[in-house]
């Protein structure tokens, strides 16, 4: 019975740990030195204020404040019901590389108000989502069907998966058919550009592989194989 009255104050919190500010992407794309990317947010709260603070974070995780990438504001406060945005902008970006993206990821935390109440937990919670800075070379080589480049290589227990693009790939399904390969259990992860990755994986007659494209969506690319290297020959 002890344990069940200590269930309830973390069940309350689970219930209520829902993001009030809210971004309208689940990724962002700098390219070149091109206008600024916005992000829209909202409070979507009908009752409090928030805080909502923003910033950049390098690829192992450490915060950057002077660039080459930048959000403004860095802070603000939305009222109940109220939309913002936020600006993704570039400083110096000359000594990143020009054959292949550079990867960041943008943070929004929303700060609630402080509660006139005594004993209230309050949590601030964070969404985080991939920011691409894309170089003004390959901009066209991302308007193509670049995912048919891929391969696959057969080893022992799975497969070896080629990025032979500049892009970053983030697999999210790998199967038999388009179906599974699309819907079926599977841990994601990211290639980076012209890196590869291997996979455990039964052998498929014809491999199907799904990843997320720059606007969201779910693509699936279906190879052929031939020994032990498959090559993508369709996508959908």
């Amino acid at each position: 019975m002890k344990n069940k009255f200590l269930l309830l104050p973390l069940l309350l919190v689970a219930q209520n740990s829902i993001a009030a500010v809210s971004l309208d992407r689940t990724r962002a794309i700098v390219e070149g030195d091109s206008t600024p990317v916005i992000i829209n947010i909202e409070n979507q709260s009908d009752t409090l204020p928030y805080l909502a603070q923003a910033w950049i974070d390098d690829k192992d995780g450490n915060k950057i404040t002077t660039g080459p990438l930048i959000a403004t504001p860095l802070v603000q406060r939305l009222e109940p019901n109220i939309k913002s945005m936020i600006r993704i902008s570039t400083t110096d970006v000359s000594k990143l590389p020009k054959d292949r993206e550079s990867i960041y990821y943008f943070n929004l935390r929303e700060i609630p108000p402080k509660s006139d109440k005594p004993n209230v937990m309050q949590v601030a919670l964070q969404s985080r989502i991939k920011l691409f800075y894309r170089p003004e070379p390959i901009l066209d080589k991302a308007k193509t069907d670049w995912a048919l480049d891929l391969e696959l290589n057969t080893v022992n227990d799975g497969y070896i998966i080629k990025n032979t693009s500049p892009f970053y790939l983030t697999v999210i399904g790998l199967a038999g058919d388009k179906n599974k390969s699309e819907n079926g259990a599977f841990d994601s992860f990211m290639i980076d550009p012209f890196g590869s990755h291997q996979v455990k994986s039964t052998h498929f007659q014809k491999p199907y592989l799904t990843y997320i494209n720059d606007y969201g969506g779910r693509p699936t690319v279906s190879f052929n194989c031939k020994s032990s290297v498959c090559k993508a020959d369709s996508q959908q």
